[in-house]
């Protein structure tokens, strides 16, 4: 209020204090002696007090009025201020909390209590609502708070995205390897994937340190192929192939490097690796310690190495694995097709069936109940690998390119058909597998039919025929029985 309201205001008091004052004389008067004054006189100075009164109300009102309309105009002016910086603030709150209500909208609701600062927003000059209150952050995202802003957590990002690797560390033009879990994962050693017998004559005759001498002094000298060398490129081809029909395909192929080789090793690997096209991204090098306890932990399908010891360490764990062997010839293998050849008994089934024809000989077996052969046999080692290999196969199919499918499988026993044929195919029937071409040798040697397939690889669980069939040139992967099997067939040959 301005000095000269406030100095109306009092002269207006004191007017009314006087108007009380003069009133109350009035009151009195005619209280104590109304009888005595003369009417006329009385009449007077009514009319005295009404003008008095008059005149007060007149400047009483005149004030009061005066008085409104200072106060008002500077009321509006201080209003329209406030209203002004209100709506800025308003405006600016609502933006703060739309943007934060369309985060929260994505969160998992977290705890009831608002955080400060979205109390002071709702405190503030910001129209309430009449929809539900926004949800406070959860612990997980108040976690992942940064002065750059706020990080969604993971569990708000598309259920696509990739999250196990990050894309800019990806080289660009090279495909990227499946998720390990969606992925056919071979591991393979170096000395399965490599020519490495030098080196490994140099380790045994020389000791460690030379051995790695060797190989640093020889890092740009690149290593031929080894005898799982043509299996592996042959896997590549079935993923590039799978590629072109489902662009997005994660059910692959998956190589893995797993070796005893120390980390120095390792540019001389990657640089053969890079010179031949081979498409090997994950590494393990366990620097002298055995890798077999790796193999679990990168959800191995199949293990391959030149390593017996280590094969059948491999066996024990419960994983399917054989040792690599070269053919004495070299044999052109199929760049377009991937050619696996299997040997039946205590490979794709149980070596049950093998014990018991053995136990029992040949005329016995023929005296078994015929209705045996309907019985499912139980499953081998290979069985599952046998089972990723039709799965794939049946992508093509289901593209109408059965008769160009990159992937063919053999069975190829000494077995034959009319004692073992019908149960064979029945249980392959009954596990919902196919075989592309089924061969019941009935003792003929396989050399031969497996220079005519030419496999990339043949697994056989018998040394005999691996001698054998080594002398045409064949791939060969040998699968030991476990050690107490072994153990036992051993015990029966000697007492026989």
């Amino acid at each position: 209020m301005s000095q000269e309201s406030i100095s109306k205001k009092k002269n207006l008091d004191d007017l009314k204090s006087r108007q009380t004052a003069i009133v109350f004389c009035f009151f009195h008067i005619k209280r104590e002696g109304a009888m005595k004054v003369p009417r006329e006189h009385s009449d007077s100075d009514r009319k005295t007090v009404r003008d008095i009164e008059r005149m007060s109300s007149r400047q009483n009102a005149q004030t009061l009025s005066q008085e409104y309309d200072t106060l008002n105009s500077d009321t509006q002016k201080s209003l329209r201020s406030w209203i002004s910086d209100s709506e800025d603030t308003t405006s600016s709150n609502m933006q703060q909390s739309s943007s934060m209500e369309s985060l929260f909208s994505m969160m998992d609701p977290g705890e009831q209590k608002l955080p400060p600062i979205l109390t002071a927003i709702q405190s503030s000059g910001a129209p309430k609502q009449p929809a539900s209150p926004l949800l406070p952050p959860t612990s997980e995202v108040l976690k992942n708070q940064s002065p750059q802003g706020w990080k969604l957590t993971p569990s708000s990002r598309d259920v696509n995205e990739d999250t196990d690797e990050d894309i800019s560390n990806w080289t660009s033009g090279r495909p990227r390897p499946p998720k390990p879990k969606n992925a056919i994962t071979i591991a393979v050693s170096s000395r399965a994937l490599f020519n490495m017998v030098e080196d490994s004559k140099i380790f045994e005759n020389e000791g460690l340190e030379k051995y790695m001498e060797y190989q640093i002094n020889n890092e740009n000298v690149i290593l031929s192929p080894g005898p799982a060398f043509g299996f592996i490129k042959a896997l590549q081809n079935v993923n590039a192939r799978l590629r072109s029909l489902y662009p997005n395909e994660q059910d692959l192929f998956d190589i893995v490097l797993v070796t005893n080789n120390h980390a120095h090793v390792g540019v001389r690997l990657i640089s053969s690796i890079n010179h031949h096209g081979l498409l090997i991204d994950r590494f393990c090098l366990t620097g002298g310690e055995s890798p077999i306890g790796y193999l679990k932990a990168y959800l191995t399908n199949l293990y391959l190495s030149a390593d017996s010891d280590k094969v059948q360490e491999a066996i024990e764990e419960g994983i399917a694995a054989a040792t690599m062997y070269l053919g004495n010839k070299d044999l052109p293998f199929s760049d377009t097709q991937l050619r696996v050849a299997f040997d039946g008994d205590a490979l794709l089934f149980s070596d049950d069936f093998d014990q018991n024809i053995n136990a029992t000989g040949p005329d016995k077996t023929s005296q078994q109940d015929p209705f045996s052969k309907d019985k499912p046999l139980a499953q081998g080692p290979l069985k599952q690998f046998l089972e990723d290999l039709g799965r794939l196969q049946k992508k093509f199919y289901a593209k109408n390119e059965r008769l160009l499918c990159p992937i063919r499988t053999y069975l190829i026993t000494a077995r034959s058909a009319a004692s073992s044929g019908a149960r064979v195919l029945k249980t392959l029937h009954a596990w919902g597998l196919e075989i592309d071409e089924a061969l019941f040798l009935a003792g003929v040697p396989k050399g031969p039919i497996l220079v005519k397939i030419r496999p990339h690889i043949f697994f056989d669980d018998n040394m005999f025929h691996i001698k054998e069939v080594q002398k045409s040139g064949t791939i060969i992967a040998s699968v030991p029985f476990p050690s107490p099997l072994r153990g036992s067939l051993s015990q029966e040959g000697e007492k026989k």
